[in-house]
């Protein structure tokens, strides 16, 4: 998916737009804790876009404010990436840097990359916002081995008519499990959302096994390939054979 296909593919009504440029400075002032953050958003970002902006008066979805947490908007960017940023952690930055939940858009060269991330207030200060159980990312385009069936049923999702309408905070939390069945998609090649909010958080707990397994088992294989005394590389072997049951066992929880 192209950046124009993925936004067109999100369906939002013409009263969210916003498109407006956002300047780094924002985000150095904001989302930088340290010189080397600074550096990397000054030199990683070549472009951020306010695309959209998702309220009760623009999408007649309500807010959801609780004791730790304040959805009062949906914000959708785009961010344009030099080829060199490390865009996993820029991503952070910017979620960290903008107090709106944020559906953010990277593009790096022919890679165009989702990032989501609840958040809630800081226990010590009040006024600010931290990521609450981390960022959930996944590459929509570049080098996809996913069939074309699968990528239209994730387009089809992604549209916020077909998000929940409950509040804010739901709606997000839609987007990412869409975002998770596309992330299992890539592990078992079927595209189904989760039918209930327990079955999601089992899907998402079995994929971050599943990528935590499939990393362990590439080490593995790469140590018992340069082994040279061979009981090593039998016992190696045995627990490559170990975590690729326990890896099998994950993907029926997909």
């Amino acid at each position: 998916m192209t950046l124009q296909t993925l936004i067109d593919a999100l369906d939002l009504p013409d009263s969210t737009r916003v498109n407006q440029r956002v300047p780094k400075k924002l985000l150095v002032e904001n989302g930088a804790p340290t010189v080397a953050d600074k550096r990397r958003i000054n030199e990683g970002i070549e472009e951020i876009q306010w695309v959209a902006s998702l309220k009760p008066n623009t999408v007649g979805v309500p807010v959801y404010v609780d004791e730790v947490r304040e959805y009062l908007e949906i914000a959708v960017l785009t961010v344009t990436l030099r080829p060199e940023a490390k865009a996993g952690r820029l991503a952070e930055l910017i979620h960290r840097a903008i107090p709106y939940p944020l559906f953010l858009v990277l593009v790096q060269g022919d890679q165009t990359i989702l990032s989501l991330a609840h958040k809630r207030r800081a226990q010590n200060e009040a006024e600010k916002f931290v990521l609450d159980d981390g960022v959930v990312d996944v590459v929509v385009s570049g080098d996809d081995p996913l069939s074309a069936g699968v990528k239209k049923q994730f387009s089809d999702a992604l549209a916020l008519g077909s998000q929940p309408r409950t509040n804010l905070m739901l709606l997000y939390q839609g987007w990412i499990d869409t975002i998770v069945a596309l992330q299992a998609s890539r592990l078992n090649g079927s595209f189904v959302q989760a039918a209930s909010k327990d079955l999601a958080v089992e899907r998402r707990e079995a994929v971050l096994m599943c990528r935590e397994l499939e990393a362990k088992i590439a080490v593995l294989r790469n140590t018992a390939a340069k082994e040279k005394q061979m009981a090593r590389r039998v016992e190696l072997n045995w627990e490559i054979k170990a975590l690729e049951f326990a890896l099998a066992e994950a993907l029926r929880c997909l």
